[in-house]
């Protein structure tokens, strides 16, 4: 199960971007391509096996976005969506240059205000 491997990741990653504030992360929002073969029910999974094996998080909310696939046509000069895995333009031209539609990013982190 590579999502495990993705969720672990993302800890990772948040722990070195906020190593103050890491404990008090209470939501993940991840932006997924269609392309980068996420998929929601398992990376959603995964987070919850993940953080029931780190309880410093089981309060700690996950979200998941897919973004549409975004190619470029050199023809027209413009973006278009991808519809049904056809990279095809409304002019016609087909087209390999994908402007979104990848990626796997984490979008935003909310982390527990402090009450002082």
């Amino acid at each position: 199960m590579h999502e495990l491997g993705i969720v672990k990741d993302i800890f990772r990653t948040l722990e070195e971007a906020y190593p103050d504030k890491y404990e008090t992360i209470i939501k993940i929002n991840l932006e997924a391509g269609l392309l980068s073969s996420l998929q929601p029910i398992l990376i959603q999974n995964a987070f919850e096996a993940y953080v029931l094996d780190d309880t410093r998080f089981k309060n700690t909310e996950l979200e998941v976005s897919i973004l549409p696939i975004i190619a470029y046509c050199k023809r027209c000069n413009k973006q278009f969506e991808v519809q049904y895995h056809r990279f095809v333009c409304d002019c016609g031209q087909t087209s390999d240059s994908i402007i979104q539609g990848e990626e796997l990013r984490i979008s935003q982190v909310t982390f527990k205000e402090d009450k002082k």
